[in-house]
């Protein structure tokens, strides 16, 4: 979980320490004594580079697909919300006014609560609590006739997806990446760009941009990575509007 700010930070370090170590090779190991190993260096470059793309590259794709399950997600338990909310004008005023009281207080907990505890590592329960009002109120529904009947089954699925959301939108919450993927990660990205400063450049401003380019595109990637680990956490989440949309369709006309 970041923000722009220690996104930022973590860029401008990742540059300065791969400019730092590569002005003490240059020192202890100057270029000119460097250049007779290119083709060694050039050939480990190439081998790490590629297989470390490979594997930043699976890691953005896989928690690019969980961030996108979980705005699908919210929305899918925005809309079962909205749907329970209508199917309780089905049911007898006593039992539907309940559900649908119940309903709009479900949307305005989600919004005005569980979204800052969720961004807070907090794990949300006002949600919870309403979900089991929600079933407690429609199992005690006394039915009378067909079409109350068809309410009542229609309301009892939807119920049934809401809840259902709901825990995948907590699961997701506190899923992340294991700490050896991290590992993974970082070590790799070293070992890389340390590989690219060792390259016998004979052009130093030159390779000064080339590893200064080449840190910053893995920076930007693993703090990318850690942005969208965390779909509901940190300056790249999961937006609301999915619930303050729901909650517009559940106002009293």
């Amino acid at each position: 979980m970041l923000d722009t700010t220690q996104n930022v930070f973590i860029v401008i370090i990742s540059l300065a320490c791969s400019l730092f170590f590569m002005s003490a090779m240059n020192y202890y190991w100057p270029p000119e004594k460097r250049r007779a190993h290119n083709d060694l260096i050039g050939w480990q470059l190439s081998v790490l580079g590629t297989t470390y793309a490979v594997i930043v590259g699976f890691m953005l794709y896989t928690v690019w697909i969980n961030f996108g399950l979980a705005d699908l997600n919210t929305d899918a338990e925005a809309s079962s919300l909205v749907n329970v909310y209508r199917l309780a004008g089905g049911l007898s005023p006593q039992e539907g006014g309940r559900l649908k009281v119940l309903a709009r207080a479900y949307g305005n907990a989600v919004v005005g609560h569980e979204w800052a505890e969720m961004a807070g590592n907090i794990m949300p329960t006002e949600s919870g609590e309403i979900t089991r009002q929600m079933w407690l109120t429609l199992m005690a529904a006394k039915t009378a006739s067909p079409n109350e009947i068809t309410a009542e089954d229609h309301a009892l699925y939807e119920l049934s997806a809401l809840a259902g959301y709901r825990r995948i939108r907590l699961v997701q919450n506190a899923s992340r990446l294991p700490g050896v993927l991290w590992c993974v990660l970082l070590v790799g990205g070293i070992v890389t760009v340390a590989s690219t400063c060792m390259f016998g450049a004979s052009n130093g401003a030159l390779h000064v941009i080339q590893v200064s380019a080449f840190t910053l595109l893995i920076a930007l990637v693993l703090v990318a990575i850690a942005d969208i680990n965390r779909p509901f956490q940190g300056s790249v989440h999961v937006s609301d509007y999915a619930f303050r949309r729901a909650q517009m369709d559940m106002k009293e006309p």
